[in-house]
């Protein structure tokens, strides 16, 4: 470690396992809620905590290995267990968050740990068993067909096109690439379908593929749910965000460039029910859309940590940061869940340009939010905006600009 990180509160240090702008937002939220600096490891640097003063950054080729993995945070424990009573670790990936979940009780002796087991990771973040637990729960989701490398010639689906595909395994998808590859595809045609499954497998994907009946709506039919569940398996808040506009790059679809929170009890209420049969521990991040059809949110997957937009949690007055410190540092814990409702406005896009997206109905309301200045954006800091850093995000923006626009 090049330069040791001694805050002043010295109950905790934030160990953060990413460098991209989920892991930004959450150094945001410790600094916002404790003025501390964060600590940061992952396989390279990245544009959004470059050149920060809330977050240092150490990078490791292959951290996200795990004999380096956790040779590394072997060392970090060692070089800070005299000075801080607790190393909060934090995943901000899903290789990290499968790394925690597989040495948890190694890494437990050293570490506060805020993560299910990894038996019950595996359940949740392979889609195809997960929509099993929904079944078993109650949750709706989308009307679905799995496919298999031996089955991958059997596309006869129980529903029409377009439809969506998807891998069921997103940490292998990772792995493979082939010509047009993207997180996720909406599909006009069976033959597109067959086309794609086909070069899935061929590109050395070996888990099942996921198809889906295609939910009609736009950008703003998504939502997004983050909610925190204490060491006892009880949710303490949980927090919903409309999207407004997504990321349509191939490399960002599926992530959210705009989210408008606004509460919905009803929905939290279902979730907190589920969160709490399982067992859940720690952040959790659900991926919905509204089926105008039948009036249901479906659900398409959980995170198992907070997600790469959940910085609107905290913009909006939730700070996830405090959840945690309340929970494993402090002890303190809610009865009754914090269900949060404080319409605020996120972006990962410059204003004027999203302004040319929001939907029609939508844009007073936006206006009038913008107008209050109840708006954030993650990586616009002001106590973390150096020229060098302000010039760097600034133009990242414009480049966000030119990529949405080609």
């Amino acid at each position: 470690m090049n330069r040791t990180i001694k805050n002043s509160d010295t109950r905790f240090l934030p160990v953060l396992l990413g460098t991209d702008a989920n892991c930004y937002g959450m150094a945001r939220a410790f600094h916002e809620a404790y003025g501390i600096k964060s600590l940061a490891l992952g396989k390279f640097p990245l544009l959004e905590t470059r050149k920060s003063r809330i977050v240092e950054v150490h990078t490791h080729p292959d951290f996200d290995k795990a004999p380096t993995f956790l040779s590394t945070l072997d060392d970090v424990a060692s070089l800070y267990k005299g000075y801080y009573d607790a190393l909060l670790l934090i995943a901000c990936g899903d290789r990290y968050t499968e790394l925690v979940c597989e040495h948890k009780e190694e890494l437990s002796k050293r570490f506060v740990i805020p993560y299910i087991d990894h038996a019950l990771k595996l359940q949740l973040e392979n889609k195809a068993d997960f929509y099993d637990m929904c079944d078993r729960y109650g949750l709706p989701y989308p009307a679905t067909h799995i496919v298999t490398a031996e089955s991958q010639d059997d596309l006869d689906l129980p529903f029409d096109f377009p439809v969506a595909l998807k891998a069921s395994n997103s940490i292998e998808w990772l792995e493979i690439d082939f010509p047009g590859k993207k997180k996720a595809f909406k599909v006009d045609s069976p033959e597109e379908l067959q086309d794609l499954v086909h070069k899935s497998y061929a590109a050395g994907y070996t888990d099942k593929l996921i198809i889906q009946d295609f939910i009609p709506g736009g950008d703003d039919a998504m939502y997004v749910l983050n909610s925190y569940s204490n060491d006892q398996g009880k949710v303490q808040m949980m927090c919903l965000g409309h999207c407004l506009l997504e990321d349509h790059t191939p490399a960002g679809v599926g992530n959210y460039n705009a989210i408008l929170q606004e509460g919905n009890d009803d929905l939290y209420k279902t979730y907190q029910r589920f969160l709490e049969a399982i067992g859940f521990i720690g952040f959790a991040n659900f991926d919905l859309k509204y089926d105008a059809r039948d009036g249901q949110y479906k659900v398409f997957e959980i995170n198992i940590r907070q997600g790469r937009s959940s910085y609107f949690t905290t913009a909006s007055g939730c700070n996830l940061a405090t959840w945690l410190v309340r929970d494993r540092v402090e002890g303190i814990h809610l009865d009754t869940p914090h269900y949060h409702n404080n319409p605020t406005l996120w972006l990962h896009v410059p204003v004027d340009f999203f302004l040319d997206y929001v939907p029609e109905d939508e844009l007073p309301r936006i206006r009038r939010l913008i107008n209050e200045g109840r708006v954030s954006n993650t990586l616009l800091y002001e106590k973390d905006l150096g020229l060098y850093r302000r010039l760097m995000i600034n133009r990242f923006y414009h480049g966000q600009r030119k990529r949405m626009l080609t």
